[in-house]
């Protein structure tokens, strides 16, 4: 996970977590929001992917989206939002692992927005997760 730490336009913005309390789950799924959604919106996927054990828990991005253009836009173009996003992904990964949860246990995912930053947060901090979750995003 990265190591350096930016204060961004999505630190500080709250972690909302539903399901199992995390010091008591066995396993989590970090949930991403897309552009113009809102990290409660997207724990409503709880509801249709639900597990006894699973702690569901979903950044919120400043203003309702990671960063301005495509995923197909020049990185520098995203900037910092992207950065940002991928440190509360990273700091959302970490309170998990902290709380006992293995990453073997964590899915990562989200729609949209939400799928290209958890798609690019897994291929630059490659390990073994419980999975990755992409609905409508790319890479």
């Amino acid at each position: 996970m990265p190591t350096t730490k930016i204060n961004g336009p999505h630190q500080g913005q709250p972690l909302l977590q539903q399901g199992k309390p995390l010091h008591e789950a066995q396993a989590a799924m970090i949930l991403v929001h897309g552009r113009g959604a809102t990290a409660q919106s997207i724990l409503e996927l709880a509801a249709v992917l639900p597990h006894p054990e699973m702690a569901y828990l979903a950044p919120q991005a400043a203003g309702n989206t990671w960063y301005p253009y495509s995923f197909l836009a020049p990185m520098p173009q995203n900037q910092p939002g992207l950065d940002s996003g991928l440190q509360a992904v990273a700091e959302a990964v970490a309170k998990v692992e902290a709380a006992g949860v293995p990453a073997e246990k964590i899915i990562i995912g989200g729609f949209s927005q939400g799928a290209c930053l958890a798609s690019e947060f897994v291929a630059r901090n490659a390990r073994r997760y419980g999975g990755l979750l992409v609905f409508s995003g790319g890479l």
